[in-house]
């Protein structure tokens, strides 16, 4: 997902996860709430000067989530919303980059969540910070496309379909 124009030639492999943050916004009853995961993993390859090359692939531990409510969190771990018991995780696999301009980017890739695989375009940015790499971005899924929510929460009016994704990942220079 990652890369840059005009840095240091360097490959960024080492995945920071202290330094880096999955997160989720969507409304409720029309009241704006976010969320976190705190376990995910990434794989990265990315060298600034071959794009072209480059791949990621992020790895949520979906019991991980975090609404800021305890009670909310089981509940979302639960079969109507992410089934952790037989979909543990979910995974963006990057298949592309497209340079936009400056240190703006697209991600082209797959996310799955329950069994279910759907293209996903992600912008983000790329800075460097020595040998340190930061990329943030965001993307919109729909969480009825992967069966998030399902039976009364499929009610649209209570709970909206649309979800924000935003990530930082921070990496280091391969040594």
């Amino acid at each position: 997902w990652l890369f840059s124009e005009g840095s240091q030639a360097a490959e960024f492999t080492e995945f920071m996860p202290a330094r880096s943050s999955i997160a989720f916004a969507y409304k409720q009853m029309n009241v704006p709430l976010e969320g976190k995961f705190s376990r995910f993993s990434s794989r990265i390859a990315f060298d600034p000067g071959k794009i072209h090359a480059a791949q990621a692939q992020i790895e949520v531990e979906l019991a991980s989530v975090d609404t800021g409510f305890s009670d909310a969190d089981g509940e979302v771990a639960g079969k109507l919303w992410f089934n952790t018991q037989a979909f543990p995780a979910a995974r963006v696999t990057s298949s592309g980059v497209r340079a936009l301009g400056g240190n703006r980017y697209e991600a082209l890739g797959k996310l799955s969540i329950k069994g279910k695989a759907l293209d996903v375009v992600a912008p983000f940015t790329f800075h460097q910070e020595g040998a340190v790499a930061v990329f943030d971005g965001s993307f919109n899924m729909k969480r009825l496309d992967y069966a998030i929510g399902e039976g009364i929460w499929s009610d649209l009016a209570t709970l909206a379909n649309e979800v924000q994704v935003k990530f930082r990942i921070v990496a280091a220079a391969r040594k």
